[in-house]
């Protein structure tokens, strides 16, 4: 399996922390916020990733990841030119992933909890043709929700619902094969001019889309509110011993 950050976008609800860089550079307690997702994708065992990068400092990313050995990884980059949205993103990986399973993790997301590498073996082992993670929220009106049948498999979303039909939402973290990228060539631009991730979901519903409830610590930091989230629970996770020290990148 092969992994997947997405990490371009312009940020306009962080403003106006991000006017001059890019959201995933900025810190998240003791590293920066794209060292999250890499660290999730690292612990499910993955060693070749892709970081699609756009919008400011897109440099400042490469350089500070460089080629991903003190990660224990292999990183390559791909340009999104514009924020066309996740499945567009998705659609740029196509080379790279070529006849393999992957993960693409949004490079906003922090995940605190146990690896996943027996979620990404369950997938790729499988029959189904994507899957994402659901996590329990108290508001899931916030958000998008998965509806689930008796036998506790997704059968719709609904987004942002005044009655939501579970607690349950989907987050940043999905698992794709390649025939993903003929559903993502089938797509047109949301109302908000995009390429949804959603609508790439829907298409494996019902009976093919794999999804399973992440157990750790979840938040998004894509907002000033989330952000601030985001710091007090991973030094919660640090004082308690459950955050691996961030890994220190050799001399050139």
């Amino acid at each position: 399996m092969k992994g997947v950050v997405l990490a371009g976008g312009t940020a306009t609800r962080l403003f106006p922390l991000t006017i001059v860089t890019n959201k995933h550079l900025l810190p998240i307690y003791d590293r920066p916020m794209i060292y999250y997702p890499i660290a999730t994708l690292a612990d499910m065992g993955i060693t070749e990733v892709m970081v699609i990068v756009g919008g400011k400092s897109v440099g400042d990313v490469v350089e500070l990841l460089a080629d991903g050995k003190h990660f224990g990884l292999d990183l390559t980059y791909r340009y999104q030119r514009g924020a066309l949205g996740i499945a567009h993103a998705i659609g740029l990986v196509r080379e790279f992933v070529g006849d393999d399973c992957f993960c693409v993790v949004l490079g906003d997301n922090v995940l605190l909890g146990p690896p996943l590498a027996h979620v990404a073996r369950e997938f790729e082992n499988g029959p189904w043709g994507a899957g994402t993670l659901l996590y329990e929220v108290a508001d899931p009106e916030r958000f998008g929700v998965a509806e689930l049948d008796a036998s506790g498999n997704v059968v719709g979303f609904e987004e942002k619902p005044t009655k939501p039909k579970s607690n349950l939402i989907p987050i940043g973290v999905y698992f794709l094969r390649p025939d993903a990228f003929g559903v993502v060539d089938q797509l047109v631009p949301s109302l908000r001019g995009e390429f949804e991730i959603t609508d790439v979901l829907n298409h494996y519903l019902p009976g093919k889309l794999f999804s399973r409830k992440f157990e750790g610590i979840w938040t998004d930091a894509g907002t000033v509110t989330s952000l601030i989230r985001a710091a007090e629970l991973a030094e919660q996770e640090s004082q308690a011993g459950r955050l691996a020290e961030p890994p220190t990148r050799p001399a050139p």
